[in-house]
């Protein structure tokens, strides 16, 4: 009997870890918009595959082509879904090339499908990686859609993803275990040094126009600027000035007259510039991406 209640009992965890390990979700991002059958299309696959799994949005408005959006989109939101959650993400200018298509285990316990084209780069900084495996396209691909090869969003990557978190296949079933290392997209790291702080513009917040850099509170706050005081914002696209003038440091929009340019921190805890109830980026022609430059000083 302490023989099979043991058993029991290892039967139990490994059950449990196995449920921790893929939790039936799967979360989909892509550069595709929704005015055809695209989304709905991977997601019928995803269904296909367990009619069982819950399937939720990201974003399908990354602008196309742009793998540097799509890398921040996974960054600001895959580290709020809980471990276990199966993350799509296609935004995939080189579909049909010898780029990878692979699959990152974070060491938070997220799963990232994606080609390994540079959209990788900002989760695996945040989340870490744990393991990376190159899908083997022989085993996880739609039936029938080998002659199809302009679509792997709905023919490789949703359906790996759905059979991932489905637990029809391992995560070592994927396919080949590769090196953990991605493509990385090339762009200005935060930094403090001699009373400035410098950073990029990964984003904007694009229903207001907000400007939004990668800088956290912490080095902001080494500049030693008080509410209420002015802070010098420099901004420049491949080295070219764009933005050079003063804002007032605030914590709420409410601090500042209607107009005046203003700096705050995000809901993400990072520097970011805006027009209170105006639109900044528009207002001076600032847009984001690694191209775009930010040192602050008070």
């Amino acid at each position: 009997m302490h023989i099979i209640y043991r058993l029991i009992l290892v039967f139990a965890l490994v059950t449990r870890q196995v449920a921790q390990a893929q939790n039936g979700i799967v979360v989909f991002q892509s550069d595709f918009g929704l005015k055809d059958g695209a989304v709905s299309s991977m997601k019928g696959v995803a269904l296909g595959v367990s009619p069982t799994l819950k399937l939720f949005d990201l974003t399908h408005e990354i602008p196309a082509y742009n793998i540097w959006e799509a890398a921040y989109r996974l960054y600001q939101t895959a580290i709020y879904y809980p471990k276990g959650t199966v993350f799509v993400s296609v935004c995939d200018p080189g579909v049909g090339t010898e780029r990878r298509s692979v699959v990152l285990l974070t060491k938070s316990g997220h799963y990232i499908v994606t080609p390994d084209n540079g959209t990788l780069t900002l989760i695996a900084e945040q989340l870490g990686i744990r393991e990376i495996r190159q899908i083997n396209e022989a085993i996880n691909r739609r039936k029938n859609s080998n002659e199809s090869y302009t679509f792997h969003g709905r023919d490789v990557y949703a359906y790996t993803a759905a059979r991932l978190a489905s637990h029809t296949i391992t995560f070592a079933q994927v396919g080949a275990k590769l090196p953990n290392e991605v493509v990385r997209l090339p762009y200005q790291k935060a930094e403090y040094k001699d009373g400035l702080v410098k950073g990029t513009i990964p984003i904007l917040d694009i229903q207001y126009g907000n400007v939004w850099s990668n800088i956290p509170k912490a080095m902001i706050e080494q500049l030693g600027v008080k509410p209420g005081e002015m802070l010098r914002i420099q901004i420049f696209q491949d080295g070219k000035s764009v933005y050079d003038k003063s804002a007032r440091w605030v914590n709420t929009f409410g601090e500042a007259p209607v107009g005046d340019d203003v700096a705050y921190i995000n809901s993400l805890m990072d520097f970011s510039i805006a027009v209170n109830q105006g639109n900044f980026s528009e207002k001076y022609k600032v847009s984001s991406g690694s191209a775009w430059t930010i040192i602050v000083s008070k």
